[in-house]
């Protein structure tokens, strides 16, 4: 991770080969069992880092852009035609047990989930100082937490693991997604928050924290509805003193401003790292014309015109933020040309300028991907409340944010030379009522969120009549039998329980 690198636990193998005979005969020189391993904090260490390594996107296994934003209104495949086509099968949601992106979604979820498991079980008897030992036991937790609530969400109702098992005792059948976020999400999370810091420094930089863990655990009342504890849970965020919206909304996905106040829990990407370390989105998403990407990913005309406009016609800078569109530069400042995308759009916020990844390592970026910042916790607060029937109060949450978007014109000098704001820009919103405002706060989520891969399972938990109406121009898409992705046709084979 960022200073800190993960490293699988494997068997260590040295193999001299001389010749095909040679390579037949040869012996095992080394043996690196498992009852040599988590006998030191070193150890410790290096599993507890294995651990976050299926939430990056260092290989192209993790594909959680293609739940997030493909299969919303937001995006389409993008690439050539035929090329991924599994992408392009959840994008029209034609969706078989045997698609690759179910099937490799679904293996790194789990994988971490059995490091986590490996941690939580071993780690207690390893002798080191109990600061750390209770560190690394919270954030397996957080991470494990992490894991389930993507599952429940990706595939609803899965197998629940707690804890190392052999081959034979995998025969499990799926716990119901209520008790997934009672009984280890929410359960997981309550117990890190106790154990894990406010903060990391120096080579722990990037680690869970306390104020990760507690926004987790907001997010997962938010989904759940349970309205009080998720108003509750994401005051307590806020509370913690270390968070605030940066003054420029592009700020959060530059390399510049990684790690900051409004970021809080990122996947840690660095480039030109041995292992490799590096963001391949930064391909995935570039275009193909001088930059050799393969972009995917693309915004839809819906999400475009979701943004709002001045009568004078300027539009909220967050839509320049996110997009790239004709008529405006491209992150390098060349002119932006329609035809690198099947759209006419390219997302912006994953993908770096050639002066800071050239095209011969274009798949080793250097942004982190983050997976919670302090604009979405003021979001769920305002949902929450409204909910509640408290909408004076979401109000002020809705509007810091809307707040910041319109005060970008401040401080970029690329927007204003003059740091003023367009008249009627992204006015505060005053007076809703709590049905005028839910639908307002479903707006703010949209445009303030955009490609970061929330927008598929907001609708889904918004409801059927929304996610409905969203992907109406998807016909395959039908809310009650197409909501949850299915189970990988190779874990059912594998493991018999599994009933639906």
């Amino acid at each position: 991770m960022n200073r800190f690198h993960a490293f699988s636990i494997s068997t260590l193998l040295l193999v001299l080969v001389s010749s095909c005979s040679d390579f037949l005969n040869e012996q095992v020189r080394g043996d690196y069992p498992e009852s040599a391993f988590f006998q030191t904090e070193a150890q410790a260490t290096l599993a507890i880092n294995a651990a976050y390594t299926p939430l990056a996107f260092f290989s192209d296994r993790n594909r959680l852009w293609v739940f997030g934003d493909v299969a919303s209104d937001d995006a389409a495949k993008g690439g050539d035609p035929g090329d991924q086509a599994d992408i392009g099968l959840v994008d029209e949601f034609q969706i078989y047990p045997n698609n690759g992106v179910i099937e490799s979604q679904w293996g790194e979820l789990y994988e971490g989930i059995s490091r986590c498991n490996n941690v939580i079980q071993k780690v207690p008897a390893v002798n080191m100082a109990d600061a750390t030992k209770n560190r690394i036991l919270g954030e397996a937790r957080f991470l494990r937490a992490l894991y389930y609530f993507y599952l429940v969400n990706i595939y609803g109702p899965v197998p629940v693991v707690l804890e190392p098992k052999n081959p034979n005792e995998l025969q499990i059948e799926q716990s119901p997604v209520d008790y997934i976020y009672t009984q280890v999400i929410e359960a997981d999370l309550q117990e890190a928050i106790k154990n894990l810091p406010a903060v990391h420094t120096g080579a722990n930089v990037g680690r869970a924290t306390k104020g990760a863990a507690t926004a987790l655990l907001a997010k997962a009342y938010l989904y759940e509805k349970k309205w009080q504890q998720a108003a509750e849970t994401a005051a307590q965020v806020q509370a913690i003193g270390l968070y605030e919206l940066l003054p420029v909304y592009s700020q959060n996905f530059d390399q510049a401003h990684k790690n900051n106040k409004e970021a809080i829990f990122s996947v840690q990407h660095l480039t030109g790292q041995v292992p490799f370390t590096g963001n391949r989105l930064n391909q995935w998403f570039a275009p193909r014309a001088n930059e050799n990407g393969y972009f995917f990913d693309v915004p839809t005309q819906r999400f475009v015109s979701e943004f709002e406009k001045t009568a004078a016609g300027v539009a909220d800078p967050r839509l320049d933020y996110t997009v790239a569109r004709d008529g405006k530069p491209w992150i390098d400042g060349t002119p932006y040309d329609p035809t690198w995308s099947p759209t006419g759009y390219l997302n912006k916020k994953h993908v770096q300028p050639l002066s800071e990844v050239p095209r011969s390592t274009k798949a080793d970026g250097n942004l982190n991907y983050v997976v919670i910042r302090y604009a979405d916790v003021l979001l769920w607060q305002a949902e929450a409340l409204n909910e509640l029937g408290r909408s004076a109060e979401a109000l002020t949450y809705l509007n810091q944010v809307r707040k910041r978007a319109r005060e970008s014109y401040r401080y970029d000098t690329s927007l204003s030379a003059t740091g003023t704001v367009p008249t009627g820009l992204l006015p505060d919103v005053t007076n809703a009522t709590q049905a005028t405002l839910r639908t307002l706060i479903y707006h703010e989520r949209r445009v303030e969120l955009g490609f970061e891969f929330h927008r598929y399972f907001d609708l889904m938990r918004w409801g059927k009549d929304i996610a409905q109406t969203a992907l109406s121009d998807k016909p395959s898409f039908k809310y009650e039998t197409t909501r949850y992705f299915p189970i990988p046709q190779s874990e059912r084979d594998t493991n018999k329980k599994l009933k639906f």
